[in-house]
């Protein structure tokens, strides 16, 4: 009977610790060591969940929307979520380039000779990425 109590208790705390790490694994999902977010994941999730991208847009953002009929700075109501990552494009149609360092991403988009023309920065800002900056082209 002492030994069944033993072993009941042992595995109640091996339950409880694997538990444990499990919820603060989660937690954390997405985050390095420093508590800074995982770029790729974040990029992932952006490109994703529409909310997601909402909650990680700077508002005033820099940029704007540049077409026939004029500029128009962004704002909530008129953002175009953005869905394809950079490194999805079609290579064979667009060109591409894109940096990234410890607290930026710039992507760049377009189309030689054919007046589109797209770029992205993102900023580490406070731990979490945001997109800051925003320029589309299409003359």
């Amino acid at each position: 009977m002492i030994n069944q109590f033993k072993f009941f208790w042992l595995a109640m705390l091996a339950l409880s610790l694997i538990l444990i790490t499990g919820c603060s694994t989660s937690k954390n999902r997405g985050k390095t060591k420093d508590g800074v977010e995982d770029f790729d994941a974040f990029y992932q999730k952006f490109h994703t969940d529409r909310d997601f991208q909402f909650s990680r847009l700077k508002f005033p953002m820099g940029g704007s929307s540049i077409d026939d009929n004029g500029e128009k700075k962004w704002t909530k109501k008129n953002w175009q979520p953005l869905k394809v990552k950079v490194f999805d494009v079609d290579k064979s149609k667009y060109k591409v380039t894109f940096k990234k360092t410890d607290k930026t991403f710039v992507q760049k988009v377009w189309i030689e000779g054919s007046g589109f023309s797209s770029e992205c920065r993102f900023e580490l800002i406070n731990g979490k990425w945001m997109l800051v900056y925003s320029l589309e082209e299409n003359l």
